[in-house]
C-alpha cells in the first residue's frame, strides 16, 4: 500500500489493562456475590467450625469446663485414645473416642466408672 499526501498518520494507542484480584478466594468465581443466607454456605460454614474445634482440641489447646483448665494428651503412638489432663492436678479421665462434635471419656472415682462427655461445640477455648 502506497501513501499518498492526503492520508494521515495514525498514532499507535497504548492501552494498560487493569485485572481485579479476587477477594473470596473462589477459583471459579462468576462475578457474582456470595449468597450467605443459602442453606449451602451455612452447613459449609458449619463444618469448617466443627473441623476447626476437633483440630483445636486433638493439637492440645487449652479449654474451659467450668472455671477449670484442661488440655487433651496424645500418646506417642497413634494407635491409641489419649487422655484429659488438668494443669493443677494432672490426669482428669482416659478417652476412649473422639469425634467430630463429641468427646467420650471415662474413669474411676471410689471404685466405679464414671462416663464423661464434651460437646465440641460448647468448649471454651483459651488462645
Amino acid at each position: 500500500m502506497t501513501k499518498t499526501k492526503n492520508q494521515p498518520t495514525l498514532n499507535k494507542v497504548i492501552v494498560d489493562v487493569v485485572t481485579e484480584a479476587k477477594v473470596d478466594k473462589r477459583t471459579n468465581n462468576p462475578g457474582r456475590p456470595v449468597n450467605k443466607k443459602s442453606a449451602r454456605y451455612k452447613r459449609l460454614a458449619k463444618q469448617a467450625f466443627y473441623a476447626n474445634v476437633n483440630e483445636k482440641f486433638k493439637s492440645g489447646n487449652t479449654f474451659k469446663v467450668s472455671n477449670a483448665e484442661y488440655n487433651y494428651s496424645q500418646p506417642s503412638n497413634n494407635n491409641e485414645y489419649g487422655c484429659i489432663v488438668n494443669n493443677i492436678t494432672g490426669h482428669v479421665c482416659n478417652i476412649s473416642y473422639i469425634g467430630r462434635t463429641k468427646v467420650q471419656g471415662y474413669t474411676f472415682v471410689l471404685g466405679k466408672k464414671v462416663n464423661v462427655e464434651l460437646n465440641l461445640k460448647t468448649l471454651k477455648f483459651v488462645s
